[in-house]
């Protein structure tokens, strides 16, 4: 690919594509002496021009057309399912169970990240883990993915630095490079498993007969 993608989740288009085949990233943080960025709001960048925000209610029509936008790139448009009420809901209602990053350019916002905080028995400290990260085609290799993967390791920092984990597509290869680039490291030995709502709404009924 000629540019750099930025996509942190979804599966191989392809009609061979297999689910369990994408693969996680880990990335581990555990200096404890390293200063902690505020995730709420990133000074501009004065040669690129850009901050980072923490999203707000108002910014929800704003990232559902981003997350659109990341669909596209994945080939997975026809999955979404997300409204602006369920998104709200999620990242602004009475109980979050995540939160969103915008990068925004003289005004306009042109890329964003989402992620929600995770535990892990075996490091036995709090993680953070990605769940979105795009920036939209003009506005790649200018620093902006880079920044908003900085504001949510610092999320981790925060918490201890116990595991910052994300997923990419395998086929992304620009991605991969750029993740290397930072350290993360690749998890061949790791699968990720997946049930959509249908799957777990006939395991929760006892449709499907478990053998363990």
């Amino acid at each position: 690919m000629p540019q750099q993608q930025f996509g942190a989740r979804g599966a191989d288009p392809r009609p061979s594509r297999l689910w369990l085949a994408e693969t996680t990233l880990r990335f581990v943080r555990q200096s404890q002496t390293a200063e902690v960025l505020n995730p709420a709001l990133r000074p501009p960048n004065e040669m690129n021009r850009f901050s980072i925000n923490a999203a707000t209610e108002t910014d929800v029509p704003l990232l559902l057309a981003l997350i659109r936008e990341l669909a596209e790139f994945e080939h997975l448009a026809h999955e979404v399912a997300v409204t602006a009420a369920s998104l709200r809901e999620a990242l602004f209602g009475e109980r979050p169970v995540a939160t969103a990053l915008l990068a925004v350019v003289d005004g306009r916002a042109v890329g964003y990240a989402v992620y929600y905080r995770t535990f892990s028995t075996f490091v036995g400290r709090a993680g953070v883990f990605l769940e979105d990260l795009y920036v939209q085609p003009a506005y790649r290799k200018r620093g902006l993915g880079r920044a908003l993967l900085e504001e949510v390791a610092a999320v981790d920092a925060a918490a201890g630095g116990g595991r910052f984990e994300w997923i990419a597509l395998r086929w992304n290869e620009n991605a991969f490079r750029f993740y290397r680039s930072l350290g993360a490291k690749v998890m061949e030995e790791w699968a990720l498993l997946r049930m959509n709502g249908k799957e777990v709404s006939n395991l929760v009924s006892a449709k499907v007969k478990v053998g363990a």
